[in-house]
């Protein structure tokens, strides 16, 4: 198991140096707050409009962000993943509508990066750097959604003196990030070879982009359909000149995009819990502020942000090893996918919370809690959904789980418990609980064939991330303890918080996985029936180690109370002394 085996956190070193990547956040937050300010972008919000000049202006010599996502060898400053987490948190904590445009580009280049030929990158990646050239990712059809191998636009071969020197593509994308204002566009189509990306530019005959979407949120972006009518491409634009690699280039970079999706859930579940906790300061009720009720913090705060840095664990883990070069051939999709569902579900949960601690005025656009709520909504959905994250996750452990004959989750318990035995604060030895009660529930699963449901396997991934989460986050904050900090990681919280917020989440994960797994497991037996059990097995009702989890949940509450304390900025340990009831 390598989550607790990885390059180490203080080892993501590629790319930018701590300083450069500090100025670059720093000037992020500059043009951004400078051009579009709060009220600027409440009133583009409720026009329904994406600032075209602000986007071209990020991706040009204004602020030249397009930079990072560049190699050196191509005009660009070849930004690391740990690099463009932090500057895509960055973006989603202003607007994560500008962000998505932002990311569309780079979203959209990405088959480049993966699939191109030498003379193809130099062409289409050096543009992007000197030219801030804007992309769009046409991979979703109407009917096909993140299925991208039923897709159904064709690539026909143009054919003279038999050599192909072109193709007329047909068909239609949907839901297309930056689908009408790009100046590129990477589409997957169907060549008799195969699933395959081509190159088109925008005003190509027989190419048409549809009205804006009138979404729901982030409606600073740009999405709109796309409309292929025999659009001609040369056969120098089939990246990569040989056809049938499309899907494989897709799957190449899911492990690295989706972490990009996870920053935005990330910033955006922060953006707005930070204005619940600043709220929560000046609004008196009772006589106190809210900020000193536990029955406020404790159920809008506190959860919300141990979810969020137990996200943030994950991501960081992950972009390191990516960055240590894990990543190649999709390698790390399974840890895309849980840091994606982590993230987003947190933060969206994040948001929602942070719209009811505002009460009647969270309701409200004017403060913006709403605005970042309906926004922050789309990074469970863009980038495969959070049932295809699930999905994703309970397959690729299954996997794991039954090659390694039930050991996979049972190895990770015993190195949890070994590094309970070096750090008992960071809730190592309960995430161990989680972990075990994981590799109980799957082999239960497994004796009585459980997966052939399509819920149980989801409910799976789901509980998958909680524990692997748990396993993450008291990795990282026993290194924490260490001193061995990522330096170009986000430093908000000191170990000794981060200690308390790794004990809330793995309580949370153990009960999580041992009841939920629990429910599942006999839920899913005929009504009467029991679970087949293995020879001499106990019965699976009294497995999970429930006991034990139930017994680990002691402490809970003292800790909800520290890391309210860190979040108000309160001194020393302790906790709200007012109102305990309220």
């Amino acid at each position: 198991m390598t989550l607790l085996t990885s390059p180490g956190r203080a080892a993501a070193r590629a790319g930018l140096d701590a300083e450069t990547l500090k100025m670059t956040l720093e000037a992020i937050r500059g043009y951004v707050g400078d051009a579009i300010p709060a009220d600027r972008q409440l009133q583009l919000d409720h026009d329904d409009v994406c600032p075209l000049d602000v986007v071209r202006g990020m991706c040009s010599d204004q602020l030249g962000i397009q930079l990072l996502f560049i190699p050196e060898e191509y005009g660009g400053m070849g930004g690391g993943t740990v690099d463009v987490y932090r500057v895509c948190e960055q973006m989603a904590r202003l607007d994560i509508g500008v962000a998505t445009s932002v990311l569309a580009t780079f979203l959209g280049s990405d088959p480049i990066f993966v699939g191109a030929t030498p003379d193809q990158k130099r062409a289409w990646l050096t543009e992007i750097a000197e030219q801030g050239v804007l992309y769009a990712y046409g991979a979703t059809e109407p009917d096909a959604g993140s299925d991208l191998a039923a897709l159904k636009t064709t690539a026909a071969p143009v054919v003279a003196d038999g050599v192909v020197t072109g193709y007329r593509l047909s068909g239609r994308k949907q839901w297309i990030s930056n689908g009408g204002i790009a100046d590129r566009y990477t589409i997957l189509a169907s060549a008799p070879g195969g699933p395959s990306w081509f190159v088109l530019e925008r005003g190509t005959e027989g190419f048409t982009q549809n009205r804006p979407e009138d979404k729901h949120g982030i409606r600073l972006s740009n999405t709109a359909a796309l409309f292929l009518d025999g659009a001609f491409v040369p056969a120098g634009n089939l990246v990569g000149g040989v056809e049938g690699q499309g899907l494989i280039q897709a799957q190449q970079v899911f492990g690295y995009t989706r972490l990009m999706v996870a920053a935005f859930g990330l910033g955006g579940g922060w953006a707005a819990l930070d204005r619940a906790i600043e709220y929560s300061t000046t609004r008196i009720q009772g006589g106190t502020p809210l900020s000193a009720k536990q029955g406020y913090t404790h159920k809008l705060i506190v959860p919300h942000a141990v979810r969020l840095e137990g996200a943030r664990a994950f991501i960081e883990d992950v972009a390191a090893r990516i960055d240590a070069g894990e990543g190649a051939d999709g390698a790390l999709n399974t840890e895309g996918a849980i840091a994606k569902y982590l993230a987003t579900e947190a933060g969206n949960a994040a948001a929602d919370a942070a719209i009811q601690a505002h009460g009647g005025y969270g309701y409200t656009r004017e403060y913006v809690v709403e605005k970042i709520k309906r926004d922050v909504r789309i990074t469970t959905i863009y980038e495969g959904t959070s049932e295809i994250m699930e999905m994703t996750i309970a397959r690729g452990r299954w996997q794991a789980h039954l090659k390694s004959g039930g050991r996979y989750y049972r190895d990770l318990a015993s190195e949890l418990n070994g590094l309970h035995a070096r750090h008992p604060d960071v809730g190592a030895g309960i995430a161990a609980l989680a972990n075990d009660a994981l590799a109980r529930v799957l082999e239960a699963c497994r004796l009585s064939r459980l997966t052939r449901h399509q819920h149980v396997l989801l409910r799976l991934g789901e509980l998958i991330s909680q524990a692997e989460g748990a396993a993450c986050f008291a990795a990282g904050a026993a290194a924490a303890l260490d001193g061995d900090v990522m330096e170009k990681g986000d430093h908000r919280f000191d170990a000794t918080t981060l200690a308390a917020m790794s004990r809330v989440f793995a309580r949370d994960a153990a009960q999580k996985v041992a009841c939920e797994g629990m429910r599942w497991v006999i839920g899913a037996a005929a009504p009467g029936g029991v679970a087949a059990q293995s020879a001499g097995a106990p019965p699976f009702e009294t497995s999970p180690g429930l006991d034990a989890v139930l017994a680990a949940q002691a402490g809970l509450v003292a800790d909800m109370d520290s890391v309210a304390d860190a979040l108000y900025g309160r001194v020393g340990s302790g906790s709200p002394t007012q109102d305990r009831a309220s």
